[in-house]
């Protein structure tokens, strides 16, 4: 794909963001300090992204009056969040243009299209089955299990999926699910996890971030350590098979890739088409983050240096911690922000509930070992359990 043409979209162009979540919200940030303007359609009066865009289209992602509008007024359009239909990318494709494509999308919107996807381009998954009746998890292989059952689409941060340990358990499971389009996946011995986020342009060239080390607490991610500790081969080779992947899409903007190593082999876990939760460390410890790289790749521009200048440990900061005694209270943040090499980033979201991303913290330093001390003293502070 290198030395394909190039379409430069200049600023002060507007772009056009589907989604007005913290994802979107860094993306309007990144755009209006290369000079872009930046319209959000999303439905919630509310939303963190709409609330600081140029203008916010307050509509469903199928509206059609909407849908022409950002069409009419945005010079190109890109998404923050998986589960924008498809077809909604496809409308507006074919007057303006998108990145990602809607087809890269769909497949990173589909569990089932997603492994397929990635067993027809030899690229590293576990056993996999489709489940579309109960007879299909009666005829299941027996290897399959134990395993995990997953909502086809529309599934996140642990939600519409249930650890099956064998048949009887699936079916149960299943149901409970709403009877939808599953997969049904083996269940993998899990030594770490860990994620690339890249950025590819439009002529195919591709920068990668270093690859974090990820925990993970009830579905979500909680912690990424940057450089990852485990295997430097193993972190390498997960950048060559997630560049191979966005090239086998023809994929334009940021992506992650999450990957599970398992008895010391990689094992693709899934893909997300956008800035991901464990690429937060590059607003701190890269020259370029993964929002301004999702701008350059949406507007032709070149892409910018990946590279770490200091290791990092990125915590998530749930709406529990708003919360002591069944009463609301703000955290302390006056004596977090007394840590060294503490960044805080809150997302602006008006209403704290348990288990909503309202916010990061990442900690940056010369020392990876020293960072993470660090991070379990902000940890103390703010009284999570360790990492």
């Amino acid at each position: 794909m290198s030395g394909m043409p190039t379409m430069v979209i200049p600023a002060p162009a507007i772009l056009g963001m589907l989604g007005g979540g913290q994802l979107g919200r860094y993306f309007v940030m990144a755009a209006h300090e290369l000079g872009y303007q930046v319209w959000v359609l999303d439905p919630d009066a509310d939303s963190p992204a709409g609330r600081i865009a140029d203008r916010h289209l307050c509509a469903d992602y199928s509206d059609e009056a909407a849908l022409a509008e950002l069409a009419r007024g945005c010079a190109a359009v890109t998404t923050e969040f998986e589960n924008v239909p498809a077809e909604t990318l496809a409308i507006l494709a074919e007057s303006v243009p998108v990145r990602p494509s809607a087809a890269a999308v769909s497949v990173c919107q589909d569990r089932i299209a997603e492994k397929t996807f990635l067993k027809v381009h030899g690229l590293p998954h576990g056993p996999f089955v489709e489940i579309a009746s109960l007879e299909d998890l009666r005829n299941a292989p027996s290897y399959i299990f134990p395993g995990i059952l997953k909502a086809a689409r529309l599934g996140y941060d642990g939600k519409g999926q249930a650890v099956v340990d064998d048949r009887a358990a699936a079916e149960n499971a299943w149901v409970s699910l709403g009877s939808v389009r599953c997969i049904l996946e083996a269940k993998l011995p899990l030594d770490y996890e860990i994620s690339v986020v890249l950025a590819r342009g439009q002529d195919g060239a591709v920068r990668a971030f270093p690859s974090a080390e990820n925990r993970h607490r009830n579905g979500i991610l909680d912690v990424s350590i940057v450089p990852a500790w485990g295997s430097v081969c193993l972190a390498d080779t997960a950048c060559e098979v997630a560049e191979k992947l966005a090239g086998c899409l023809n994929y334009v903007g940021t992506l992650g890739v999450e990957f599970f190593v398992s008895r010391g082999q990689l094992v693709v876990n899934e893909m997300a088409p956008r800035p991901h939760n464990s690429g937060h460390y590059t607003l701190d410890a890269c020259g370029t983050n993964q929002f301004q790289q999702q701008v350059r790749a949406l507007c032709g521009l070149p892409l910018g240096d990946a590279h770490a200048h200091s290791s990092a440990v990125m915590i998530n900061l749930l709406g529990d911690l708003w919360f002591e005694n069944n009463q609301e209270r703000e955290p302390d943040w006056n004596t977090l922000l007394a840590i060294p090499g503490l960044c805080l980033h809150l997302y602006g979201k008006q209403s704290p509930r348990i288990g909503r991303k309202m916010g990061h913290f990442t900690i940056i330093g010369a020392d990876s070992k020293q960072v993470y001390e660090h991070a379990l003293k902000a940890r103390t502070i703010l009284g999570m359990t360790d990492a």
